[in-house]
């Protein structure tokens, strides 16, 4: 008695080659362009609602307006703007996503939860840290400049 081995089922040319790249390089997905852009207006939106919506939000952006000022008239240095830079898109960053918690939390329950309490306050105090910090690298950056102007105008 002979055994005999099941065929296997054929495998269409395209699956092979499909296979065969797959497994050597991974396939790109595709962006619809229209798709791409509107993710941006999307973001847009949402950096415009911020500002629309969040006073927190102007005052840091309106010192952040001042921020860049200074530096333009003290002459800060690269790796100064570097820092000024990211501590502000920092602040801005938290700013935002403190927003995101609120609209969360504010979905999800209309009623006083200590959970609630804790998330929003949580946010707050991580714009708030990072805030202060933004006070303090700016002093650092900018005092001993504007120090520096300020007596070679009195003559000091």
């Amino acid at each position: 008695m002979q055994l005999v081995k099941p065929k296997k089922p054929a495998i269409p040319l395209q699956a092979k080659q499909a296979a065969i790249q797959h497994k050597h390089q991974p396939a790109q997905p595709k962006i619809p362009r229209n798709t791409f852009i509107k993710s941006f207006v999307f973001a847009f939106q949402g950096i415009l609602y911020v500002l629309r919506t969040q006073r927190n939000m102007r005052v840091h952006f309106a010192a952040g307006i001042l921020v860049i000022i200074a530096g333009l008239v003290l002459g800060v240095s690269a790796p100064e703007w570097a820092a000024l830079l990211a501590i502000m898109a920092l602040v801005y960053a938290l700013e935002m996503l403190n927003t995101v918690v609120e609209a969360i939390v504010d979905l999800v329950t209309q009623e006083y939860h200590p959970l609630a309490k804790v998330a929003k306050d949580v946010a707050a105090g991580a714009v708030l840290v990072a805030a202060i910090f933004a006070v303090v690298i700016a002093l650092i950056v900018l005092l001993p400049r504007f120090l520096h102007l300020a007596f070679s105008l009195l003559g000091w």
